[in-house]
């Protein structure tokens, strides 16, 4: 990284640090007199004459690393960051012939570097001559026990460890662990390291059940217990039951009468959110006249198995007593609503991966353990609609099966409304972006806020509908723009409104 030698050497040609050499230390110092420079440590300077130089050293961090240990590797716990800790230290192997033992400090940055064997098979280049431990070996180097000196211990604690492990699984699967212990034994050879390689074998057959060791995070004890579960998901349902416990919510009565008007456009509605589109007309004909369009047998018996089953006196109502009746009723219902759909794999959860868009849904080894876990937050809500967005989420965002999950979720959600004689939600045509956007806010950036004030928006529209008549359930439905398709919803003449605003 040193700086070419020019005459008229100026730093605004050089990266934003850079070092000095023989031959341009007198230019430099000038640079530095005259305040176009400043020095940032040793022979290290930087153009940059405003920021504090905490904030340089951060973002500037691989080049000064490169210039003090070329070719280092970023090993232990720098290897699962991926940069500095947030106390400033940034762990290296400098190589097998460093012999050093205090780090080097800088502002906002310590470099602390290990004499190691520096970069072995696996391991990735990295930006400015640096290498990355590969995953396996940052296993093996984060085995090392190590305590605080004067700042954040060297090496993960096992706590985080199992982390690491149960995050690889919910990610790509229970087999992923086995491909990492086999990686790890071959690195093992290449770092000697034959210690490390026994006790991240005896973790990893705790975390994978074939170990009794002790384990110390509930993600790690479940996996070992064969219902391991997606500890990210987890994270989110915690913070959606924590919102609707804050968050006072009304209770809107169900109208008397309701059905089957109600259950018609619910199943309707349902459907297409999730691209099984009819016209109104056709939609009627195929449950009130049980009449299959040519050609779209599975789509139509998609909107009749739904609608017989919210039109259902009890099933519409039934909710689980446990976790283990959750699982239950949820193959149940996905049976008998996609029953003509054997694509679907009606009533069995998913045995490969699925994703929608950019979210990955939770891996097939812990949609059990998920569900089972994300039932201890919906118990702990209060009946009613707090129960009925939690248990809508919850389905979606497990995404337990091939196909069929929001209309599932969506049923389980209004059964919980059902239950306490409270109204049902319905999601308008014109109100899917809304939705859509809503399970995004939570699943993607962790806000459950637009969530909820959307549904809780959707249940007091569908409380203005009369449905005690379909034709006139249908007439105020569309008079409050509820059939407007989502490409023109955008226009604010056509937007959903509450019928009588």
């Amino acid at each position: 990284m040193s700086p070419t030698l020019t005459r008229g050497f100026s730093p605004g040609g050089e990266p934003e640090v850079f070092a000095s050499t023989t031959e341009t230390s007198a230019a430099i110092r000038r640079e530095v007199a005259a305040g176009c420079a400043r020095k940032l440590s040793g022979r290290l300077y930087t153009r940059d004459t405003e920021a504090p130089l905490e904030q340089i050293a951060r973002r500037n961090w691989t080049r000064i690393a490169a210039h003090h240990f070329p070719g280092a590797v970023v090993v232990d716990r720098s290897a699962f960051e991926a940069k500095p800790s947030p106390d400033g230290s940034l762990f290296l192997d400098a190589g097998p012939a460093y012999a050093g033992r205090r780090p080097i400090r800088l502002p906002g940055l310590s470099l602390r570097p290990r004499r190691g064997p520096g970069p072995v098979a696996g391991d990735m280049p990295h930006m400015d001559g640096l290498h990355f431990s590969s995953r396996a070996r940052a296993m093996l180097d984060n085995m090392r026990p190590s305590r605080a000196r004067g700042g954040i211990s060297r090496t993960l604690s096992q706590a985080e460890i199992e982390g690491e492990l149960t995050r690889i699984a919910a990610l790509r699967g229970v087999s992923a662990l086995n491909e990492l212990r086999e990686q790890a034994r071959e690195v093992a050879v290449a770092l000697d390291t034959g210690e490390q390689m026994k006790a991240f074998d005896e973790l990893l057959g705790a975390v994978l059940g074939t170990r009794e060791a002790s384990l110390e995070t509930p993600a790690g004890r479940a996996a070992q217990a064969g219902a391991g579960f997606d500890a990210r998901r987890i994270e989110l349902f915690e913070e959606l039951q924590a919102a609707l416990l804050r968050h006072p919510l009304p209770d809107r009565p169900e109208q008397p009468d309701s059905f089957p008007a109600l259950s018609f456009i619910e199943a309707y509605f349902s459907n297409w959110i999730e691209g099984t589109e009819f016209e109104l007309s056709e939609a009627e004909e195929i449950v009130f006249g049980r009449t299959i369009p040519e050609g779209r047998f599975e789509d139509a018996h998609d909107v009749l198995g739904t609608f017989e089953l919210v039109n259902d006196p009890l099933r519409r109502r039934q909710l689980p007593a446990s976790a283990e009746e959750l699982l239950d009723l949820l193959r149940s219902h996905h049976s008998s609503m996609l029953e003509r759909r054997p694509g679907a794999v009606p009533g069995s959860f998913k045995t490969r991966g699925n994703q929608a868009g950019g979210t990955t849904f939770v891996h097939p080894d812990l949609v059990n353990g998920t569900l089972v876990e994300g039932y201890r937050f919906y118990v702990a809500l209060p009946p009613g609609l707090a129960r009925a967005i939690f248990m809508m989420f919850l389905v979606a965002e497990v995404h337990p099966f091939t196909d069929g999950n929001g209309r599932v979720g969506r049923v389980l959600m209004n059964a919980a409304l059902s239950a306490e004689n409270q109204q049902r939600i319905v999601i308008p045509l014109s109100y899917r972006e809304e939705y859509l956007q809503g399970l995004r806010a939570l699943s993607r950036g962790g806000n459950p806020k637009p969530l909820i004030r959307v549904l809780d928006f959707a249940q007091e529209y569908a409380a203005a509908i009369d449905w005690s008549d379909l034709k006139r359930a249908e007439s105020m439905l569309g008079e409050s723009n509820a059939f407007v398709t989502p490409d023109l919803a955008d226009d604010p003449r056509l937007r959903l409104r509450i019928p009588g605003r």
